[in-house]
């Protein structure tokens, strides 16, 4: 039998709750861990995720998935994206200082309530879909408890969508709306972004990252069909550490055939194989 551990952690910086879970067979072997980044407009139970982690459990991984402390999910709300002021003020550095707290409470004892018995941190590995592939991208680049990476259908840079006219109307505005299409929502970016990823732009450079400071093995993951990041992508960061495998997926999709809510209890096929692809590739690391 799966365990389903569910924890919080209050952010050191900003002091905002956030949640997060892990997933294992409860044998009190040392397992390998995987942490789980969601993207733009996502959460940790968003859509398929859930199934993700119990397939990645039974392939003898523990797998953590979080919520990023700004994603607009609140800890004890509905579930989903409410907290649209959170999610204007979200940044790269938040984020990347919410993974970064995630992994050190993984190595506290007592920080988090999963059994250390059960933790393998010498085999640390980290997963990324969409903006949360950049993500895990820059982490693994600033920390070296990181053994190796995946990304799914990630972005290769930041500002790709941010050009001159949209700066000076955002920044004139002061925030930018951009639509839930799952919801209707409209969701304010404030445009303290920009300026957060301007005084940071060495953290958060993608491809100077990936190229100069980036060791690990990676795995590229990209949907031949996606319609929201493109192809393209895939192909600018295999470029920048050319000994990354790629894996192209033909007629999959951003979400690898997933929806949300997700009303099936197994993996839609196309995420079934890269979650199996994944895993291969990652046990490999070990």
């Amino acid at each position: 039998m799966l365990a389903h551990v569910p924890f919080i952690l209050t952010g050191l910086r900003h002091g905002r709750p956030f949640a997060a879970d892990a997933t294992f067979r409860a044998d009190s072997r040392a397992k390998p861990v995987v942490v789980f980044v969601h993207g733009f407009k996502g959460f940790k139970d968003w859509g398929h995720f859930p199934q993700l982690a119990d397939f990645f459990a039974e392939q003898g991984f523990v797998f953590v998935k979080l919520n990023l402390s700004h994603n607009g999910v609140v800890v004890g709300g509905t579930g989903d994206l409410e907290d649209l002021d959170a999610f204007g003020r979200n940044n790269f550095s938040l984020e990347l200082d919410d993974l970064g707290q995630l992994l050190d409470a993984l190595g506290t004892p007592g920080a988090t309530p999963l059994p250390a018995a059960e933790l393998d941190l010498a085999r640390l590995s980290l997963v990324g879909h969409s903006r949360g592939g950049a993500l895990v991208l820059l982490k693994a680049a600033e920390d070296a408890r990181v053994r190796a990476v995946a990304t799914w259908a990630a972005i290769a840079d930041i500002d790709q969508r941010w050009g001159p006219a949209v700066l000076a109307e955002w920044a004139r505005a002061g925030q930018l709306l951009v639509p839930n299409s799952r919801t209707g929502q409209p969701l304010p970016m404030y445009y303290q972004i920009v300026e957060d990823y301007e005084a940071n732009r060495p953290r958060l450079d993608i491809l100077a990252n990936v190229t100069q400071r980036l060791p690990q093995p990676l795995l590229i993951v990209h949907g031949e069909a996606d319609e929201t990041v493109p192809l393209e992508a895939a192909h600018t960061l295999h470029a920048a550490k050319p000994g990354a495998e790629l894996l192209l997926v033909p007629g999959a999709t951003h979400m690898f055939g997933g929806a949300h809510p997700w009303p099936g209890a197994t993996l839609p096929e196309p995420a079934g194989l890269v979650a199996a692809r994944t895993a291969e590739f990652l046990a490999r690391q070990a």
